[in-house]
């Protein structure tokens, strides 16, 4: 089904859905004792898989952030039947250590459909739980 284009106020950026997504930590240990690394190469690319390592393996802390991110940044987008294409949301740490997002090729299609050109995300994590809120930006054009 094909995204339905959020319409936004004239004037400028609008914020027309905020996502938010919680992991548990639990579960994501649970899974990575279970299935190993190898499981979380389905959601999240080598890069991702790299700003999460330490010298000892996967920080779980990290990795649950950036599943909760994908998660949150994937509710913005507003569409129906679709389901969460994992690489294609990338969430890096940039060199002053926020969260980045970069959409690529199906995630990219349907922010641009429903007039997203932009995600931010802010990821919080304690000991048993990481949690992510996202927020689409829309760029609308200026008026003549």
């Amino acid at each position: 089904m094909p995204a339905r284009p959020v319409a936004p106020p004239a004037g400028g950026p609008t914020l027309p859905g905020l996502g938010m997504d919680i992991v548990s930590v639990t579960r994501v240990r649970r899974l990575l004792a279970e299935y190993g690394e190898t499981f979380f190469e389905r959601m999240l690319t080598p890069g991702e898989l790299a700003d999460c390592r330490t010298s000892t393996g996967l920080d779980l802390l990290s990795l649950c952030g950036r599943i909760a991110a994908k998660e949150a940044a994937f509710k913005t987008l507003r569409v129906r039947g679709r389901f969460l294409p994992w690489t294609d949301i990338v969430v890096r740490r940039s060199e002053g250590g926020w969260p980045l997002v970069e959409l690529r090729r199906s995630a990219a299609e349907m922010a641009a459909a429903t007039g997203i050109t932009e995600i931010t995300v802010s990821i919080s994590h304690d000991v048993d739980y990481a949690v992510a809120v996202a927020a689409p930006i829309i760029t609308v054009p200026p008026t003549s």
